[in-house]
């Protein structure tokens, strides 16, 4: 199973479960955490949702393959459906992440109302690089998170940034050693669940609200685009360089 999904002391937990493939996101496993992420929200017996990868690896984001395969061709495709679910869930959901968190993998994390990093870790948004635009709302989230400035930096150039970085940014709560950051995540997993969980779900609404339509909004404008620049001349150099191992020419290339 390339997701793995555990229900165990209140706490959904889905994990990246294909670290032969660097934790690379395909069609169905952005399928299988929609649908855990949507049982999840209806099941009471769940008080908290962890999304975990490995301890080497969190996400390498989309698989390019299976992407160019399953290009997403519309607002109802599997990532899109996953992103939704995410965004919109009502009970807190905890990320753990260690090595490299690049694409989607770092931006999920903008959704996420706990995030703990390893020192590991390391976060890339190499999306204008691919000739693609940012996803998940990220281009509204990160510069009100972090700042205009940085999010342009990390945005325009795609570069990546340690978890050191990203405790200053405010992108994750706390950076722990690698040995001992899901020991900490069980901690503060326990603490949630053992929280009245409607007074927590009304915490998250509270704080969420004000922002929750222009989050929405923004994730379908990225998607049109995103969808468009599919298409165009620049992604398909940026993918064919990537298949080829070769340094993409972008000369010509809008």
């Amino acid at each position: 199973m390339d997701i793995l999904s555990q229900l165990s002391e209140g706490v959904c937990r889905l994990q990246f479960n294909r670290p032969q493939k660097k934790n690379a996101l395909t069609a169905a496993m952005y399928t299988t955490l929609a649908e855990e992420l949507e049982a999840a929200a209806v099941d009471e017996r769940v008080r908290a949702i962890l999304i975990e990868g490995q301890p080497d690896i969190y996400t390498a984001g989309n698989d390019v393959e299976d992407f160019l395969s399953q290009s997403p061709a519309g607002l109802d495709t599997p990532v899109f459906r996953f992103l939704r679910a995410l965004s919109t869930a009502e009970k807190p959901v905890v990320a753990a992440v260690s090595g490299p968190a690049v694409g989607i993998g770092t931006t999920l994390l903008l959704h996420c109302d706990l995030v703990y990093a390893a020192q590991s870790a390391r976060f890339q948004l190499p999306f204008a690089a691919l000739g693609l635009v940012p996803e998940a709302a990220s281009s509204l989230l990160l510069p009100r998170l972090i700042g205009y400035p940085r999010a342009a930096e990390k945005l325009l150039l795609g570069e990546g940034f340690g978890a050191s970085e990203a405790l200053s940014m405010g992108l994750v709560c706390a950076v722990l050693p690698n040995d001992e950051l899901m020991a900490h995540v069980q901690v503060q997993l326990a603490k949630l669940v053992a929280l009245p969980a409607g007074a927590l779900r009304a915490t998250k609404r509270l704080m969420k609200s004000h922002q929750a339509s222009d989050v929405q909004a923004a994730m379908q404008v990225e998607a049109e685009e995103f969808i468009s620049r599919l298409g165009m001349p620049a992604a398909r150099e940026a993918f064919d360089a990537f298949l080829a191992r070769r340094r993409p020419d972008f000369s010509g290339k809008d």
